[in-house]
């Protein structure tokens, strides 16, 4: 086993590269906290997608396609990842691996397309994290989400 240095880039870098700048953590608009950390998992609670700040609100199969369902769930991840860094005291660099994504698509009945809206969000994750962002996954569609918003996802991750 070679003992020299990875040539990998970090996380941090990795975001730079994709002009991802993360944000604080959003002031939960409920009766919940941002994150839970058990032992060397951290749960966090579902975000909701954002577009300038403001909730993105949207049907996909009405008034959004799946180009901006994908749109909004990559949006989501990266107000994921600025949570996760918070509940690692900015240190991305302890992700062990991505366990888990639970996307929900606020979509009409007649769409089908939600595992590739969740694909924005599981794409932007292997983009960053390379094999630690490999995750096992569920994309519900849904009647409706809070306050109108076109996606929420939650994310498990390990961590040391």
């Amino acid at each position: 086993m070679s003992t020299a240095p990875s040539t990998a880039p970090n996380i941090s870098q990795r975001l730079a590269e994709l002009g991802i700048v993360l944000p604080p953590v959003a002031v939960p608009a409920a009766a919940y906290v941002p994150f839970v950390r058990s032992g060397n998992l951290v749960f966090l609670s579902g975000h909701i997608a954002k577009r300038e700040g403001q909730v993105w609100v949207g049907q996909l199969g009405l008034d959004m396609d799946t180009e901006q369902g994908q749109a909004a769930a990559r949006a989501v991840a990266i107000d994921l990842l600025g949570t996760l860094a918070a509940a690692l005291d900015g240190d991305l660099e302890r992700v062990r691996r991505i366990v888990k994504l639970t996307s929900l698509v606020n979509s009409t009945p007649t769409y089908t397309d939600h595992h590739l809206v969740t694909n924005g969000a599981s794409t932007l994750i292997g983009q960053v994290f390379g094999e630690r962002g490999a995750h096992a996954r569920a994309a519900f569609g849904v009647a409706q989400l809070p306050l109108g918003s076109c996606v929420e996802i939650e994310m498990v991750a390990e961590v040391g």
